[in-house]
């Protein structure tokens, strides 16, 4: 099949569908106020007898003859009057009786307040009716022809309008389709152009489903990808330069100062412990930026296997009392478990301890009382992790950019720290198909939420 009419039939089909689906809404609409009016119709004229036979003391033989006679011209409604004991009062054709109450449909009736139902293509309506602190039980029953011919006059039109519609539509995407191939030569003009130095540019795409829009979208996708790529590199880098810079910076001066004079032993000891304290800040983010590519590395690239996450969970818990006996970390299970599949994923150990670790540390370094608690619960499904504190919190506006590597917010004087640890914590995340979102409130609380697959 030719491209063209490939289009042709495309745009047909998807035009056609929304003409499809519109119409459906007009009918569908038209039928339930159809039937809502008609119920209407009926407990109005259900009403108008009760008042006729219980208030205005009508003749029962009276309406009787009025209904036979009407019934010969329209379609007249059937009411009958029961009370609550089955005890008929009032019908307008007892030989006819449509409806054929029963004393549970009585009761079921009282008992609700109102029944609606059909019966064939007649509607019924049964209603209580209270007069002189008594209840009654009225139905009402009618076959709406008027509704049902202009219902159905609506559907032919519809149905008329729909195919002329199609007709229409295929000789406009012929007509278009003509011009599909119009860029072309467009796009291969500005290809050419685009080089390391002008990333920024892009080919021009229709937004029709064709070849050439998805080979132009393709295209720009990749140039998005190796601009992205290029500026990360360029941050990368940058921002790498900045922190090693400083923590280098700090260690010269100190030996500097150290060496210019002689100094006292206890001197000497300070400037060391400074210096000691920079190495280890420079220590742990050459550890962040290894575990930071190894979480970058293509999924296929790194080991999984059937992993408990509670066991990765206490692992992490111990290697952070290990190196901070001060810390208090509380783990629950919100969910009991018999399986141990329950509990398992595929993944990787180091990194998703990692990953747990950073956030951990992360709020249990900003807590005055340096406590987290760790909840656990699970589906059949998923399970959710959550990781909760009792701290400073985070600001609205740091809350759009905690996962953006070396990024440090409001909160970096109350805590050391590289900003690597939650953008990591995210790849690792993610790498495992899951899910991380956060929560906070300044000054009370912050939460985050980890959901992997089962």
């Amino acid at each position: 099949m030719k491209i063209r009419t490939r289009l042709t039939i495309l745009f047909t089909i998807i035009t056609a569908t929304i003409l499809l689906a519109f119409a459906f809404v007009v009918y569908y609409s038209a039928k339930e106020n159809r039937e809502k009016e008609f119920y209407t119709s009926l407990k109005k004229e259900a009403i108008t007898k009760a008042h006729l036979i219980l208030e205005a003391k009508v003749e029962a033989n009276t309406l009787q003859d009025i209904y036979r006679t009407n019934r010969k011209l329209l379609d007249e409604v059937e009411v009958a009057i029961y009370d609550t004991n089955f005890q008929m009062i009032y019908h307008d054709a007892v030989e006819l009786d449509l409806v054929k109450e029963t004393p549970e449909m009585i009761n079921k009736i009282n008992e609700k307040g109102s029944l609606q139902f059909y019966l064939d293509d007649f509607q019924v309506l049964g209603m209580p009716y209270v007069y002189e602190g008594k209840t009654y039980i009225i139905t009402a029953a009618a076959y709406d022809k008027y509704g049902f011919n202009k219902l159905n006059s609506l559907f032919h039109t519809l149905l008329i309008v729909f195919f002329i519609s199609i007709v229409f539509m295929f000789a406009a995407g012929r007509y278009f389709s003509k011009k599909a191939f119009a860029p072309v030569l467009e796009m291969t003009n500005k290809a050419r152009l685009i080089s390391a130095t002008n990333l920024d540019l892009r080919l021009d795409s229709n937004g029709q489903k064709d070849e050439l829009s998805i080979l132009a979208q393709t295209f720009n996708e990749m140039l998005d990808r190796l601009e992205n790529s290029f500026e990360a590199q360029k941050n990368f880098v940058s921002n790498i330069s900045h922190e090693i810079r400083t923590p280098l910076a700090a260690i010269i001066a100190e030996l500097e100062l150290a060496i210019n004079k002689e100094r006292s032993l206890e001197e000497y000891q300070s400037a060391i412990g400074h210096a000691l304290n920079d190495a280890r800040k420079l220590a742990r983010l050459s550890n962040s930026l290894l575990d930071f590519a190894k979480a970058s590395y293509d999924p296929s690239e790194i080991s999984f296997k059937n992993l408990r996450i509670d066991e990765v969970l206490l692992d992490a818990r111990q290697q952070i009392l290990q190196s901070h006996p001060n810390h208090k970390i509380d783990l629950h299970f919100n969910t009991a478990f018999e399986k141990e599949k329950d509990i398992s994923i595929r993944g990787n150990e180091y990194l998703l301890k990692t990953a747990f670790v950073n956030l951990i540390e992360n709020g249990c370094k900003f807590s005055e009382n340096n406590k987290i608690t760790v909840s656990i619960s699970f589906d059949d499904q998923q399970i959710k992790l959550e990781f909760k504190d009792q701290g400073i919190g985070i600001s609205t506006g740091d809350l759009k950019a905690i996962f953006t590597p070396f990024y440090r917010g409001d909160n970096k004087s109350y805590a050391d720290g590289n900003g690597i640890g939650l953008a990591l914590t995210k790849k690792i995340i993610e790498l495992h198909n899951g899910e991380i979102e956060v929560e906070s409130v300044v000054g009370e609380r912050t939460v985050f939420r980890v959901i992997v697959n089962n």
